[in-house]
């Protein structure tokens, strides 16, 4: 009978000592959500995101609970992320595929892509083979803006999946419906923001005041005349193109009338000239006949005589 008690009461210590270490397992195993996930930007971290319904992250978990053991051993903290219950930090992790395991240092973020085994992260750790993983580029860093704002996006999406499934389970509104009421908020939403993004538009850059409108001049019979009032700015503009108009057609007047005086002046000389040849051939014409010589000048030809030189008058311009 004390045989048996004592074999009882190691088993009893061997089921205590298990349970103890299993739930000192558990609580190595820092559970991540939204309100602590920056712990993970100081230090050395290990984080595993996972879905209570994906397989393959079911087949990790023991080996995840192990490996978090050696975490005091190793100086690193290893820690899971629920994205069923985390959307927003499955948006700014870019989570595409489960399980999804990343590597933090000081918040510098490397995807592990290795060995799903106990043994790999060990290695992975101890022999610093991170180091020869490339980092997560900056645009894309957990921690940056950008990712924030998609962080944002995700947390929406399930916000809105929650209203979907309100209006389709409990009110009994077909799926078809359900898109619909969402499209016509779509556009609603749309539309408000389009407004009060052209009114700060307009706040930020005023247009211009219009110039002064004209108005007509209406005479007895209600015919409109002209305009009688303008603004300063087309009045100006009218004077000055008004000005350049007549400046050009005067010039091109003078210019006629000078080109105008000139051929006359030309053609009244050419006349006289072939009117001078003619009464001098008459002149000499005459002297034969008379059997008086004519006086010819030093090259051989006759001079001109007085009545030949004579010239009409010219024409008053």
């Amino acid at each position: 009978m004390a045989a048996d008690r004592m074999k009882t009461v190691l088993v009893l210590l061997v089921l205590i000592i298990q349970l103890f270490s299993f739930s000192e397992a558990k609580s190595k195993l820092v559970v991540l959500d939204e309100d602590n996930w920056h712990q993970m930007l100081e230090g050395e971290w290990m984080v595993e995101f996972y879905a209570p319904w994906c397989p393959a992250c079911k087949a990790l978990q023991p080996i995840w609970e192990d490996f978090a053991e050696w975490g005091d051993d190793l100086s690193i903290s290893v820690g899971q992320v629920d994205v069923t219950n985390t959307p927003g930090l499955s948006g700014r992790f870019m989570v595409t595929a489960l399980p999804t395991i990343y590597h933090v240092k000081d918040g510098v973020f490397r995807q592990y892509r290795g060995s799903r085994e106990r043994e790999e992260f060990l290695s992975f750790i101890e022999e610093k083979k991170w180091e020869k993983v490339e980092e997560v580029p900056s645009w894309k860093s957990p921690a940056s803006l950008q990712m924030s704002v998609v962080s944002q996006f995700f947390k929406l999406s399930m916000v809105l999946r929650g209203v979907h499934s309100v209006l389709v389970e409990e009110y009994g509104l077909p799926t078809w419906g359900s898109y619909l009421v969402f499209a016509l908020a779509t556009i609603l939403v749309g539309a408000l923001l389009g407004l009060i993004l052209v009114c700060i538009i307009d706040f930020m850059f005023p247009p211009k005041a219009p110039g002064q409108v004209p108005l007509p001049t209406i005479d007895e019979d209600g015919d409109i005349i002209e305009d009688t009032v303008k603004s300063d700015v087309v009045k100006k503009d009218e004077g000055e193109e008004e000005k350049k108009e007549e400046e050009e057609v005067a010039k091109q007047l003078s210019g006629d009338e000078q080109s105008q005086g000139e051929e006359e002046e030309e053609e009244e000389e050419e006349e006289e000239e072939e009117e001078g040849d003619g009464e001098q051939v008459e002149g000499e014409a005459e002297e034969e006949e008379a059997g008086e010589p004519v006086e010819k000048d030093e090259e051989g030809e006759p001079k001109k005589t007085q009545e030949i030189r004579k010239r009409r008058p010219r024409k008053a311009d």
